[in-house]
């Protein structure tokens, strides 16, 4: 994708039989297949702006092409994090690519910006073709999704450095906005906050989900004990991508801010985008906790304010609203799909009060 090779392996100019890259465990022709085989998936990708194609040195995005007329930029990077340990020993490696990207572009959108391309790193001790080929269309669907080019990328085959069937990823995405239109503006006391529903865990805090498993005794094939199918496949289940709707909500106006609800949960999120002076006031009891997180609590004996430090509880996303918009922006994000819930307001304060319990 780009994707370019490692350097090539020197000749033994005696004419002798000498030592390969492929003997040092390195696959130029693998990577090359690779590529072929992802390219269709990169293509459905394809957005106004996009000027190239995968196998260059570099990626091209023409902005004016793609309508701005006095961007600014705005890149996010981030990685999966020990959710992909999961996806490693159960195998199900189709939609972690859903979740590099939706680490990068939720995050963007926060900032007020259309998530534009998208490059992902992804490294391995020996490319396995057909896993390799699954993660990336697995990040050409999140891209697609988000409506973001995926434009480019880099494939690394490092013998030695990951154990046999081990890989890491991470991500790197660009957006623009028009110049003045940068978010968070414009919060004050009164403000809405309403929070759109997640699909599960995300890709937060699976270092304490793993031992909370390894507690239980179960195992990743064990029949999920708070929905169903396979506990692995349970807490595989992608981060959600909220862009689409969040732009939506931003053209219709009254957005003042949105958080990405990911590492430090609910409690650390939120203050993020209020102004000193101010606080999120928020009624736990105005949504029911998703099973996967009372679960994960009961097991591990963890009290509410750890939770709520620690995971989404159930909001993924959440905006800042003027109090007259509130309830045209709920219709058109629930029309959109999403799960909408009043979660509360902006009051005078600071950081995060919380009333009532999570049910």
């Amino acid at each position: 994708m780009g994707r370019c090779g490692p350097d090539k392996p020197g000749a033994d100019m005696t004419g002798k039989n000498g030592l390969t890259y492929a003997d040092a465990g390195v696959d130029i022709d693998a990577g090359n297949a690779l590529v072929e085989r992802i390219k269709p998936a990169a293509k459905r990708t394809d957005r106004p702006g996009t000027m190239s194609g995968l196998g260059g040195f570099g990626a091209l995005f023409d902005l004016k092409a793609a309508g701005f007329a006095d961007p600014v930029l705005v890149a996010a990077t981030d990685g999966v994090g020990t959710k992909l340990r999961i996806a490693i020993d159960t195998g199900h490696v189709d939609t972690i690519g859903v979740d590099l990207v939706a680490m990068c572009v939720n995050d963007l959108v926060c900032q007020g910006a259309e998530p534009l391309f998208f490059l992902d790193y992804f490294a391995t001790g020996k490319l396995e073709l057909d896993q390799a080929t699954k993660i990336i269309n697995g990040i050409a669907a999140g891209c697609e999704a988000s409506g973001c080019a995926l434009i480019g990328g880099e494939t690394a085959e490092m013998p030695g450095m990951y154990h046999k069937g081990d890989f890491d990823l991470a991500g790197f995405a660009v957006g623009a906005m028009e110049r003045g239109t940068a978010l968070p503006a414009g919060v004050g006391e009164g403000d809405v906050l309403l929070g759109l529903a997640s699909d599960g865990v995300h890709s937060n805090g699976y270092s304490f989900v793993r031992k909370v498993v390894e507690l239980s005794g179960l195992d990743w094939a064990a029949d999920c004990p708070f929905g169903t199918g396979t506990l692995g496949e349970a807490l595989l289940v992608p981060t959600r991508l909220y862009v689409k709707p969040a732009l939506a909500a931003m053209r219709d106006g009254g957005v003042h801010a949105l958080a990405h609800i990911t590492g430090g949960g609910l409690t650390e999120n939120p203050p993020r985008v209020i102004p000193e002076g101010l606080a999120c006031e928020i009624d736990l009891s105005a949504w029911a906790l998703p099973p996967v997180f009372r679960w994960l609590a009961e097991t591990a004996g963890m009290v509410e304010v750890e939770l709520l430090k620690t995971f989404n509880c159930g909001i993924g996303m959440m905006l800042v609203v003027k109090a007259d918009r509130a309830d045209a922006l709920s219709a058109m994000l629930r029309d959109a799909g999403e799960i909408v819930v009043t979660m509360g307001r902006v009051v005078p304060g600071a950081g995060v009060i919380y009333n009532g319990k999570l049910l």
